[in-house]
């Protein structure tokens, strides 16, 4: 397969995302009726309904964490298949993610009482931020990668008390002393 057919392939399940995401109802913006680049607030209604928000940073590690797997498993795969393949992951994740059953069990975490599934735009640029940091990963040092990683996630950690392995642990098992934590408690 070509550099360019993968590229399309991509670009189509981009859209297969979004169609998928449309027939499951979630909304292409934001309800408030505009797109804003930021969401900063994790409480707010705005929350997974912009382009960015403090979310983002996990779906960049995401991409470093996919580029390490892939390298791992696959060495002697070219890049642009190994790119492929994450956004299939992704993807299928982004529409696993805004299934009732998971938004469900995300709104019993005490950062998402309120969610309601990503918009269409969001969940996109979510995978676009994940297609990100698997390029950032391909060009950039591993150390600089493994700082960024780390730093992103205590980061948000700090800022709005989750990140990355906070939603997965919480996916897994909502533990009452991190909905604690998390709550400002």
């Amino acid at each position: 397969m070509t550099t360019r057919k993968i590229f399309l392939i991509i670009i189509g399940l981009l859209a297969v995302q979004a169609g998928v995401l449309w027939l499951f109802g979630q909304p292409a913006i934001c309800t408030c009726g505009y797109v804003k680049v930021w969401e900063g607030v994790v409480l707010s209604s705005g929350n997974s309904q912009h382009l960015t928000d403090w979310y983002t940073f996990s779906h960049i590690i995401h991409g470093f964490l996919f580029y390490l797997l892939l390298w791992l498993v696959f060495p002697k795969m070219p890049f642009w298949k190994r790119l492929l393949i994450t956004a299939g992951i992704e993807i299928a994740w982004e529409l696993i993610e805004n299934t009732p059953m998971v938004i469900d069990h995300y709104r019993q975490q005490a950062l998402a009482q309120g969610y309601t599934g990503d918009s269409i735009i969001n969940s996109v640029f979510d995978t676009l931020a994940m297609i990100g940091g698997f390029v950032l990963a391909r060009k950039w040092p591993v150390w600089s990668i493994v700082v960024i990683g780390v730093g992103l996630e205590l980061f948000t950690g700090f800022m709005i008390r989750d990140g990355l392995a906070l939603n997965v642990l919480n996916l897994i098992h909502v533990f009452p002393a991190v909905s604690r934590w998390q709550a400002g408690g």
